[in-house]
């Protein structure tokens, strides 16, 4: 009976011991299943149930309830740590907590959105018909198909690839369409480092500039410039680990302003010596575009104006903190063919129908293998210069975000290829995937 005490004390100890361990980590799921739900619903439109069933059915997240209601989400986990969201016109959705005041009026982005009866990329107005002699199309069609086999598994929802500018193979799972916009997570990071290529375009500022924070500037962190920034060099410590409490989820889960988390870290190594991923430094560079505008308004204009919508990017939009900051470090949604008009940008030098947004020297720039990375990172995009995707040509570079979002960019194929889904390596082989669709091009 004694033993039988013990056993039953000792399983309601680790009981209560594990509750309070986990407890606080419900406000992180119940926040990513409130925000998660209402961002995909109000932006991309999608049912409530599909995303329930889908983007929302993961480890943990899975366990917490959602209640829909006009203008947002409300979560909770077993009834405990409700969070709730509530969307703004332009700026996407966000969470509050009890101190936030959500009724806060924000100015809203001023969208240009001239239509014209242009084909893909430089309209919207279907796509060229078009054959190219050196495509294999039968070899591409399998390569797609293989995308999309055992998809349980692999989780692809869209597939585009384009050669010359042109679409050249295509392919939606039921419930996406070319109009859906798609979350493209950490991609977002490559179109915020293209507003700082457009302001240097513009003799705005320059990279190897220092980075405007005050609090640096009485210690060895005013030697961090935007360079250093740009590729995850800053020497700031930073924990980007989203299985726990850490400094990503709380940034991106319980900061009403986003870009002051990383600011606040303490430097524990010279800049440039460490490279150290952060999204943190991303939100802070979002900090540091806002200071280069004296209004509010005109800081929410610039991506639309100078890149999103002069290029006719019309699906795309960046959502904002609570305090009208974009969260540059992951929450950019654009249907698939407006994430591959990015890549384009990218192929082409920065030119877009007859107009240089940046210069073509800053395509070398963001693919300059940032030291520490292992010739896998640049500024704020991915590379191929490692060798990571052994069989794939290693001029490749992308923008890359969470759950397998990847805007490929391979000049010597002058190839695009935009992959999205649920699931990455190595539930899905992107090394295969590229490997077959840059056979089929001879």
């Amino acid at each position: 009976m004694k033993l039988f005490r013990r056993i039953v004390l000792l399983s309601l100890l680790i009981i209560v011991v594990t509750g309070f361990v986990n407890y606080p980590k419900l406000n992180i799921i119940s926040g990513y299943a409130a925000k998660n739900m209402a961002s995909t619903h109000f932006i991309a439109g999608r049912e409530y149930n599909d995303i329930t069933e889908n983007d929302n059915n993961m480890p943990l997240i899975k366990l917490a309830e959602t209640e829909e209601n006009e203008n947002g989400v409300t979560a909770s986990v077993f009834g405990l740590m409700e969070r709730s969201t509530f969307c703004r016109e332009g700026l996407g959705c966000v969470l509050v907590s009890e101190k936030d005041q959500s009724n806060t009026t924000l100015p809203t982005p001023r969208r240009i959105q001239m239509k014209n009866r242009r084909p893909f990329p430089f309209g919207n107005n279907g796509t060229k018909d078009s054959v190219f002699g050196n495509v294999d199309y039968e070899l591409l069609q399998k390569a797609i198909e293989n995308a999309f086999s055992e998809n349980e598994i692999q989780k692809t929802r869209t597939v585009l690839v384009v050669y010359k500018g042109h679409i050249v193979a295509e392919k939606y799972i039921e419930g996406f369409t070319e109009a859906t916009p798609i979350l493209g997570w950490s991609m977002t990071k490559s179109v915020l480092a293209t507003l700082f290529g457009i302001l240097e375009y513009q003799g705005k500022l320059k990279v190897s500039d220092g980075a405007p924070v005050d609090a640096w500037q009485e210690d060895g962190r005013k030697e961090i410039t935007l360079d250093n920034l740009l590729r995850m060099q800053s020497g700031l410590a930073w924990e980007e680990d989203y299985t726990s409490i850490s400094d990503v989820t709380e940034m991106l889960f319980l900061n009403a302003d986003m870009t002051t988390k990383q600011a606040q870290k303490e430097a524990i190594a010279p800049p440039g010596e460490v490279w150290n991923y952060s999204s943190g430094t991303s939100n802070l560079l979002s900090g540091i575009l806002r200071k280069q505008f004296t209004k509010h308004q005109e800081y929410l204009d610039f991506p639309y104006e100078a890149l999103i919508d002069k290029m006719g990017m019309h699906s795309m939009l960046i959502e904002a903190d609570m305090e009208g900051n974009f969260v540059g470090s992951s929450y950019g949604w654009a249907n698939t063919r407006d994430w591959a008009k990015f890549g384009l940008l990218y192929l082409n030098k920065g030119q877009w129908n007859g107009e240089q947004l940046f210069d073509p020297k800053w395509v070398d720039y963001v693919r300059k293998p940032t030291d520490g990375s292992g010739g896998a990172y640049g500024a704020h995009f991915w590379l191929n210069a490692g060798g990571k995707y052994p069989d794939v040509p290693k001029d490749l570079f992308s923008a890359n975000g969470y759950q397998g979002q990847y805007v490929f960019i391979i000049p010597s194929k002058d190839l695009v290829i935009v992959r999205t889904g649920l699931a990455e390596a190595p539930d899905f082989d992107v090394n295969r995937f590229l490997r077959e669709v840059v056979s089929a091009v001879q």
